[in-house]
Formats: structure tokens, sequence, C-alpha cells
């Protein structure tokens, strides 16, 4: 792709560790979006939290000082969404998430499975949903919820993943996720997850078709070298890392390819993209 040139027509940006850490605006992030927008590129905020729901993450962004909107955002519940509509239509799916995101999963028949702990119950096809949905880690993902969920999985219940993230960067430093969990419950459960958040071809499609571009006038700009830059290249994206977030050098030195460019921060951007005109 032509940086720098006017062939890069939108740019798709992950969020925490690009714009934002603990939803604090990293150095430089806010005017380079500025100035992004201001070139007149389409902007797509892609993410896969699954703490927050689209308003929410808009809401915290323009807390912290970013001039976006719940349409500027596509997150991985929202992607998810769409995937169970068209592959399990009406079917019962049991969440397991870190976070209320139900407005997001809008249409999604999700079962409550407070009451689900008769052992009397345990065989009881009625009572195993059809689609097991695991969102985002956090202390809701305890022994008991998932065994609860490797039991759905025995008994035949499809798996989808909003994304298979290992960790993320907080605050407070890198914090285990979902992948670290899901790839037990794969072993264990002998099936494989659906994944439907970044690095799903899947979620790259929507983020272009909301943009209205193709894949080759598109730039993506991420923390996470698998997740981020490379599945987008392979999507036919541009790919562009930043040495924030959850970067580390030896990721990328072990990463199963090699990104378009690699920047300092998100906020050395538009001196990439360059002059438009």
């Amino acid at each position: 792709m032509e940086t720098g040139s006017t062939s890069v027509r939108a740019v798709l940006i992950d969020i925490d560790g690009v714009l934002t850490v603990s939803w604090r605006a990293l150095p430089g992030a806010v005017a380079a979006l500025r100035e992004i927008r201001a070139a007149g590129l389409g902007v797509a905020l892609v993410t896969n939290t699954t703490s927050r729901t689209r308003a929410s993450i808009a809401e915290a962004l323009a807390e912290a000082g970013f001039a976006v909107g719940a349409e500027d955002v596509l997150t991985a519940p929202a992607v998810t969404a769409r995937h169970l509509a068209e592959h399990f239509p009406g079917a019962r799916c049991a969440l397991l998430n870190s976070g209320d995101v139900r407005e997001d999963l809008e249409g999604v028949r999700l079962v409550d499975e407070n009451d689900e702990n008769d052992e009397n119950d345990e065989n009881d096809d009625n009572t195993t949903p059809d689609v097991v949905v695991v969102g985002g880690a956090g202390p809701e993902f305890g022994y008991a919820a998932l065994n609860r969920v490797f039991g759905h999985l025995q008994r035949g219940a499809r798996l989808v993943a909003m994304h298979r993230n290992l960790f993320w960067r907080t605050d407070r430093g890198l914090q285990l996720d979902t992948g670290a969990f899901l790839l037990g419950l794969e072993r264990a459960a002998r099936t494989e997850a659906v994944v439907t958040g970044k690095p799903s071809p899947e979620f790259f499609a929507a983020a272009l078709a909301r943009l209205g571009v193709g894949a080759d006038r598109a730039l993506m700009v991420g923390d996470d070298v698998e997740s981020d830059v490379l599945a987008a290249q392979r999507a036919g994206i541009s790919g562009v890392l930043v040495r924030t977030g959850k970067y580390q050098p030896e990721a990328l030195a072990a990463a199963s390819g090699t990104p378009d460019h690699v920047l300092d921060s998100f906020a050395d951007l538009p001196a990439l993209l360059g002059p438009r005109g």
C-alpha cells in the first residue's frame, strides 16, 4: 500500500493499548486522531473489548478527549451478534463474560444459568444451551463457571468466542484474558471455538463494510502483532504495529509475519500517512 499518498482512504484503529490504557489517553493520541479526521479519512475504532457496550466505550473515549461517537465503534460483541444471527438463528446461548454487553447482543437469545446448578438436571438436554458464547475474562471466570461451560460442551453445545487474546495491558500491568482459559476448554472438550472478533476475517470485513472501502484502501493500527496487524494483513489491509499497550519486542521477533510499519505510538501515524491533497 502506498502509505503517504491518497491511496489510504480509511483507518481501522484498535482502542486499548493504542489510543488509551485503562481508558486514559496515551500521549499524542487525541491530537493524532483529530488530524486524521481533518484529513478526510474514514475512521473505525475496532476493539475486542467485551466489558463495555459501544455507547459506553464512546462515552469513555469522549471523557478522555476523543471526538468519537458510538457509530465509530465496532466491537467483538456486535460482530458476535451478527454471526449468531446468521449461523445459529434462534439458538439458546449461554454467555460467560466479564461486563454487561447485552445491549450489543441484540437479537441473541440468552439463557439465564443462575438456576442450572441442580445435579438432577446435569444430563437433561433441555438445560444445555445450543451455543456457549465466551467474552472477555474477569472474576466471572472462576472454576464453577468454567466447569459449567465444559459440561455444556461435552453435551454438544457449540463454542463461540468473541476473541482469544491471552492478555491485555492495564495501568496495573498485563492481565490474563480469555485466550488463557479458552485453550484449556478447547483441549478438554476436544472442540475448537469459532472466533468472531479479531483476528477473524469476518471482523475486518465488517469494519470495511461499515467504512465503505476496500481492503487495499485501508490501514489497521494495533498493539497486538498477531491479532491486530498480521490478521489485518491477511485480509488485505496494510498493518501498522505501535510500541505501546501490550507490545513486546519478543512477540514481534517471534511473530508469524512482518508488519508493514512499526511506529513508536499512534501519535506518529499522521506523519506516516503524509500530507493529504
